[in-house]
C-alpha cells in the first residue's frame, strides 16, 4: 500500500490560487480514478477536481472555505490492494490495522507505476469542484467555550473563622433598607425636602417618590422625572434614559409601557431580509455581535473583478459617447422573430439584435477591435471578434465572450448568448470562455436602467451599454407619437479609439437598431 498526495492544480489560465467549496468525500471513503472528490472556486468559475487515482481517502488535508495555493497538496488517498476499508484510513506513513507493517514495502512498488499516469491524465483535463467534509473536521476549533464555573464563594466551602469574619462587614450593606431616612420628611413637606432626595431610589413603600409641580412632559420644575420604582429599575436595565421618555400615565407619570416604548423605538434597526432569501454573498460571511455588519472576505470572483476594475479604470483612459435611439422597428422585429417557426424554442430579445448591430459595426470599423500591449507597445487589431456578455450571478459578475461571434448567423448567435448566460447564472463559466474577449455588450436595461458609463473589460478598446428600452412621445415624420426608446452609451480606450472613431461606431449600431434592415445593406 503507498499514500498519494495530489496537489492543487492549475485549472487554466495561470491561476495561482483556489477556493476550497466543496468536499465531495470524507476520510474512510473509498474513491474510483475521475469520480469527483472536490469543488474549488477559482477567480474565474466553479470547478469540479476528479481523484487521480482509486484507492481509500486517508485524510483532507484543508479545510472548506480555505484559499489554497496552487501545488499545494489538498487530500492523501491510500492506493494499491492494502488500502484500509471505509472508515478505517491508516494515516500517511503509518500501517493499516488490516494489514501487517512488513506488507507494506511490497505494495508500493505496485501503486507508484500506476498512480503516476492516472495523475497526470487528471491534471490535464482541466477538471473541476469542491466536496463537503465531515462534521468532525474543525470541531475542536469551533467548540464553544463554556464559562469559568460555579461561583467560587459558595457556603460549604467558606472556613468558621472567615464566616464569622465576614458577618460584621455585611451587616452595614443591609442597614439602610428598614430605615427610609431621607423619604419620611418628604412626604409632608415637599418643596424643601426634594433636594435631599437622591436619583432612583426605591420607596420602601413601593409608591410614587413625591416631588413639586410636574410640567407638562412629566418632569418636575426642578428637572425630576414622575416614575415608580419598578419603572425606574426597568429603565436602567433597558439602558433608558427616564428624561427622554413621554410620559401617558395619570398626572404625567412614566408607566412601563412607556419605557418599553422608547427602547423599542431607539433600538438600532437592521434591513429587511431579501425576497428571496437568497444571498450568497453572505453565505461566508461573518456578523458582527450586535447583528448590524456581516463581513465577507474578498476572493474568488469578487476579488478578480475588482482587480480588473481598478487596474482597467486607472490604465486605459475612459471615453463615454450617449445615444437615444428610436427601436420601434427593433421591436417589431422581435415580435416577428418569435413567431417564426426556425426560432421556435429559442429566447428573442432585442439584446440580440443589439448584439447584431455591434457586430455589423465592427465589421464596418475594424480599428475599435483591439487592445493595446504597454509591455510591448504596440496596438495589437484582432481579426475576430469574441463577443462578451456581461452576466451577473450570484458570485459576481462575470464576461465570459462568444468564440468568433462574427461568423454566426442570427439564429445562432440566438443559441449562443442563451448558453452563455444560462452557463455564467449556474456558476460554471470554464476559465477559457471568459479569456480573449475582444469587444463586450452589458445589458442594464434587464434591470431598468437607462443607461450608464461602463468601465472597459482588461484587454478590450470598447463596451456598449444598452439601456432600457421604454415607450416615449417622440417626434416621428413631423408627428408626435408613442415610439419605443431605448439609450446607448459606449465607453472606449481613448489610447486606441479617437472620439470620431467612437462616435461613428455607436451612430452605427443606433442605425441598425433604429432599422435593422440596414444591416442588409451593410452586408
Amino acid at each position: 500500500m503507498s499514500t498519494q498526495r495530489f496537489p492543487l492544480p492549475d485549472v487554466g489560465e495561470g491561476l495561482t490560487e483556489a477556493e476550497i467549496v466543496e468536499w465531495r468525500v470524507k476520510p474512510g471513503d473509498t474513491v474510483a480514478v475521475n469520480q469527483v472528490i472536490v469543488e474549488i472556486e477559482t477567480a474565474k468559475s466553479l470547478v469540479e477536481l476528479p481523484s487521480p487515482w482509486a484507492g481509500t481517502v486517508a485524510a483532507l488535508l484543508v479545510q472548506e472555505g480555505d484559499t489554497v495555493d496552487v501545488g499545494t497538496p489538498i487530500i492523501e488517498v491510500s492506493t494499491g490492494a492494502g488500502a484500509p476499508a471505509a472508515g478505517g484510513a491508516a494515516p500517511a506513513g503509518q500501517p493499516s490495522p488490516a494489514e501487517p507493517a512488513a506488507a507494506q514495502p511490497a505494495a508500493a512498488p505496485q501503486a507508484a507505476p500506476q498512480a503516476a499516469p492516472q495523475a497526470a491524465a487528471a491534471e490535464g483535463s482541466g477538471s473541476v469542484l469542491v466536496g463537503y467534509g465531515t462534521a468532525e473536521q474543525g470541531g475542536a476549533a469551533r467548540r464553544r467555550r463554556r464559562g469559568a464555573g460555579p461561583t467560587p464563594a459558595a457556603p460549604a466551602s467558606v472556613p468558621a473563622s472567615a464566616a464569622t469574619a465576614a458577618a460584621p462587614a455585611a451587616a452595614p450593606v443591609a442597614a439602610p433598607r428598614p430605615t427610609p431616612a431621607a423619604p419620611a420628611p418628604v412626604v409632608p413637606t415637599p418643596a424643601p425636602a426634594a433636594p435631599a432626595v437622591p436619583q432612583g431610589p426605591a420607596a420602601p413603600d413601593g409608591g410614587t417618590i413625591s416631588v413639586p409641580a410636574a410640567n407638562g412632559n412629566g418632569a418636575a420644575a426642578h428637572g425630576r422625572v414622575l416614575a415608580k420604582p419598578p419603572v425606574r429599575k426597568l429603565a436602567k436595565e433597558l439602558g433608558v434614559d427616564l428624561a427622554s421618555v413621554h410620559p401617558t400615565g395619570p398626572g404625567g407619570i412614566v408607566t412601563q409601557e412607556d419605557v418599553v416604548r422608547h427602547a423599542e423605538q431607539a433600538r438600532p434597526q437592521t434591513l429587511a431580509t431579501y425576497p428571496d432569501d437568497d444571498q450568497p454573498w453572505l453565505a461566508s460571511g461573518a456578523v458582527s455581535s450586535d447583528g448590524r455588519q456581516t463581513r465577507v472576505p474578498v476572493k474568488s470572483v469578487r476579488k478578480r473583478t475588482a482587480e480588473a476594475m481598478v487596474a482597467s479604470a486607472f490604465t486605459a483612459p475612459h471615453v463615454t459617447v450617449f445615444h437615444t435611439v428610436d427601436v420601434t422597428k427593433t421591436m417589431k422585429l422581435v415580435a416577428r422573430l418569435k413567431e417564426d417557426r426556425d426560432f421556435a424554442g429559442v429566447r428573442v430579445t432585442p439584446l440580440l439584435i443589439a448584439a447584431k448591430a455591434v457586430l455589423m459595426a465592427v465589421n464596418r470599423h475594424p480599428q475599435i477591435n483591439a487592445s493595446w500591449d504597454d509591455a510591448a507597445q504596440e496596438i495589437v487589431y484582432k481579426h475576430y471578434v469574441n463577443l462578451g456578455i456581461a452576466a451577473a450571478t450570484p458570485r459576481g459578475l462575470v464576461v465570459p465572450n462568444i468564440k468568433d461571434a462574427h461568423t454566426l448567423d442570427l439564429l445562432r448567435l440566438a443559441n449562443a448568448i442563451a448558453d452563455l448566460t444560462a452557463t455564467a447564472r449556474a456558476g460554471r463559466t470554464s476559465p477559457a470562455a471568459m479569456s480573449d474577449g475582444t469587444f463586450t455588450v452589458t445589458n442594464v436595461g434587464v434591470f431598468g436602467i437607462d443607461t450608464g458609463t461602463p468601465i472597459l473589460n482588461p484587454g478590450e478598446a470598447g463596451i456598449l451599454a444598452f439601456g432600457a428600452i421604454r415607450q416615449q412621445p417622440w417626434v416621428h415624420k413631423g408627428k408626435i407619437k408613442p415610439r419605443w426608446v431605448t439609450q446607448l452609451a459606449l465607453s472606449f480606450d481613448h489610447r486606441l479609439v479617437d472620439g470620431e472613431l467612437g462616435a461613428r461606431f455607436l451612430s452605427d449600431v443606433a442605425k441598425v437598431l433604429e432599422d435593422p434592415a440596414h444591416g442588409l445593406v451593410w452586408n
